[in-house]
């Protein structure tokens, strides 16, 4: 079973930046797509970014030009670098990891955008 391990989640201002981190228990080249998704109460799962095997990477409008994804095959990681981090980037943010259309996901780690 794919585990997907997410960390780096937390408390930051307006304007301020987060790194999140995704390890997988396995290659991560086995699979199709991987990326980050993140959620708010009462709304649906959104996608935020995601990088396929061949490096191909698609963002959200809403974060384009502030986050960028960064593979470590070595590390089994796959990282989502936030830069000038506004409220309502506030929410759950959940690795995710597909092989065809069987989807995999990581617990979710919990970033606040608050002064």
């Amino acid at each position: 079973q794919v585990q997907l391990v997410e960390s780096g989640g937390g408390l930051v201002q307006p304007g301020g930046s987060l790194r999140l981190s995704c390890e997988a228990s396995e290659n991560i080249f086995n699979f199709n797509e991987m990326g980050w998704y993140r959620q708010v109460p009462g709304k649906e799962r959104e996608l935020v970014a995601t990088i396929n095997v061949g490096g191909t990477k698609n963002f959200a409008d809403s974060v384009r030009g502030r986050f960028t994804l960064f593979r470590d095959g070595a590390k089994r990681t796959v990282d989502l670098a936030m830069q000038n981090l506004q409220p309502e980037d506030t929410a759950v943010y959940y690795c995710n990891a597909r092989i065809l259309r069987k989807n995999f996901w990581g617990e979710g780690t919990l970033v606040t955008v608050s002064s």
